[in-house]
This record gives C-alpha cells, structure tokens and sequence, in this order.
C-alpha cells in the first residue's frame, strides 16, 4: 500500500502541470491562435470642447450723438427753426435735440436750428420762419425742415437742397399756437406730427455730421486742449451767450448774458460739445418787415474754430466744401476733431463784429 501511493504522487503533479499548460494554451488561443482578431482598442471618448462663440456685433450708434444706440429707428432727422428773442425765452424742446445751430439774424437776435433724431419731444417752440444760411445748416441732414415760414426764395432753396420742407404757412399739420404766448412767438408743434408726415425718399437716418470719440477714444479737447471753465461768446451786440463747464452734472451750461438759460420746465440748456465757427455774415438784398437787411451767414467756405468737450477747448479749423456736405472739424496737425458723445451746439460767430473768450 505505502509503495503504491508513493508511485501515484508524481503522475498527479504531472496532470495538474498539463492542465494548468492547458489553461494557457487556451488562453493564448483567444488572443492569437486559431484566426481571432486581437482585442480591440477602447475608442476615444468625444471631444467636449464648445466652439467658440461668435464674436458680439459691433456697436451701432446715434448718428448725430455718437452715443451707443442700439437698433436706430428707420426715421430721418427733423430740423427745426426755434426763436431766440427775449420773448421767445423760455423754449420748449430744446434739450431734446441732437444738435443745435445759433445763427444770428437781422437786427442782432439769433435764431437756432434745433436738429431731433434719437429724442423726439412732445412739443417744441417757438418756431419762427426760414433764412438763407438754414439750407446750408440742414442740407446734410438730407430729412425734414420745419419752420413757419418764410420768403420764397429761401423756402425755394430749401426743397431744391433735397430737403422736405415742412411748412406752418404752408399747411403743413401739426402746428398750433398757444394762447399763453402773443403772437409771433406763439407757434408750437408736436414733432411726431412732422415725422408722421416724411415722404419715402425722406425716411432714412441721417448720417455723421461730426466725428465722435468711440469708448476706446478721449475727445480731442481733453487729450491735446487746455483746461476750460468758460466759453464767452459775442454774436452781436445783443447776443453775448456763454457756456459754462458744470462738473457735477458733466455738460456745458448755457447763459443768455448773466441770465441762466432753462427750458420752460426749469431745466438747464446742457451740452456736452460747444463747437465756435468763425464765419463771415454778409447782409442780403432782402429786408424783414421792419425793413431791417436779412443777413447770411456764409457756410460754404472755411475757417477757425474751437470745440470744448469735458472741462477743456481745443483750437481747431473748418471746412465745407458744399451746401449739402457736412462741416469737418480738423487739429493744428490736420487730424480730425473728436467731440465727446452727446449732445452738440453750433455757435456761428461773425469774425467781423463777434468775439470769442474762454477761461
């Protein structure tokens, strides 16, 4: 019995050595025998990296604003005669304009030429009636004019310019007068009856009249001007305005003389540009009907001039090449004038009898 179990140990240990070579051999055989593909490699997992996304549109801004607008509405710019005399004061609407022309008129008042596209208000005035530099002034603009009246030839000039003209004397709806007022300063309209009233080759948006710092940009005068508390101008001898830098509020303030200039509710007349062009005002061959020579402000032409932005005024020079062409603004080295965005007023300032004075 011993010598028996002792002769079976060894052939046990030799079956288990060949099942366990089995094992392998069977293992090895899925792998690599017997034709069978090799095990394939885990696929990729998918990328999950966004693209990335488009870049944001560019801005779009109020033509005449230079200020980020958005969508601008598909209507044109509305230029406006509003009265200036002592009883014309205090108008309505006037801080609502992109722009504001002073012109000065026969007998030494001045007159301006408000311009609405962003703001549109629900009431201007005193409107008054057309002179014969306002086609120069609105021609660019290529909208609507509106004004009371006025001498043929100069409502003449104004449709021949490309401009609808939108007249009180001419039937035109939307003015009215207010019995608060005596007669002629009396005639006050709503805007969007002007509006209303655009024919279709008058319903696009204006485009630039001056060149605006971007959010990127400084305005010229706070980069190449001298600081600026004051901007005193003669006009005539009647008309001495100045324009006051208010750092609170970030705009120029207005003066008629020593008399703060406000709009019938109170509020101040603000800008954020004064822009001073120095021009030559030429009496006409027409009379008013105190018989008092209607004079012209020449627009076509150029000269010196000084804009103040921000708390600082910077010499500068103009030119305009034509009637309907827009005033360019140009520094002492010929690069363009930035103004700051926002509202600008225009003072048309005689170089023969007018001054200009800044501290």
């Amino acid at each position: 019995m011993d010598g028996s179990a002792r002769r079976t140990r060894p052939r046990s240990r030799g079956r288990r050595r060949a099942a366990q070579v089995l094992v392998v051999a069977l293992l090895l055989g899925v792998a690599v025998g017997c034709g069978a593909k090799p095990l394939a490699e885990p696929a990729a997992a998918p990328s999950t990296t966004a693209p990335p996304p488009p870049p944001p549109p560019p801005p779009v801004y109020w033509p005449l604003l230079g200020v980020e607008s958005g969508p601008v509405p598909d209507r044109p710019a509305l230029a406006v005669k509003i009265e200036n005399s002592v009883d014309a004061r205090p108008q309505t609407g006037l801080n609502s304009a992109d722009m504001v022309w002073e012109e000065v008129v026969e007998g030494g008042i001045t007159r301006f030429v408000a311009v609405y596209h962003s703001t549109i208000p629900g009431q201007i005035g005193p409107i008054r009636s057309v002179r014969p530099m306002d086609t120069a002034i609105a021609a660019p603009l290529r909208g609507l004019f509106a004004f009371s009246g006025g001498q043929r030839p100069f409502v003449d000039a104004v449709a021949a310019a490309g401009l609808q003209v939108v007249s009180h004397d001419g039937g035109a709806a939307g003015f009215y007068r207010l019995n608060t007022r005596y007669a002629p300063h009396n005639v006050y309209a709503d805007p969007n009856a002007f509006l209303g009233q655009a024919d279709p080759a008058h319903l696009a948006p204006p485009a630039p009249q001056f060149a605006h710092a971007t959010p990127d940009q400084q305005p010229s005068a706070t980069v190449g001007g001298v600081p600026t508390g004051v901007v005193n101008l003669k006009l005539s001898g009647m008309s001495r305005p100045s324009w006051t830098w208010s750092a609170p509020t970030g705009a120029w303030l207005r003066a008629e003389g020593s008399t703060p200039a406000t709009e019938s509710d109170g509020t101040p007349l603000r800008a954020a540009n004064v822009v001073v062009l120095r021009v030559q005002v030429v009496n006409t061959a027409f009379t008013d009907p105190a018989g008092n020579p209607v004079p012209e402000t020449q627009m076509v032409g150029s000269g010196e001039a000084l804009v103040a932005s921000g708390g600082a005024s910077i010499a500068a020079s103009w030119s305009k090449v034509s009637a309907d062409a827009p005033v360019v603004l140009t520094d002492a080295a010929g690069q363009p004038i930035l103004l700051a965005p926002g509202t600008t007023w225009v003072e048309l300032v005689p170089t023969g009898t007018g001054s200009v004075a800044v501290g």
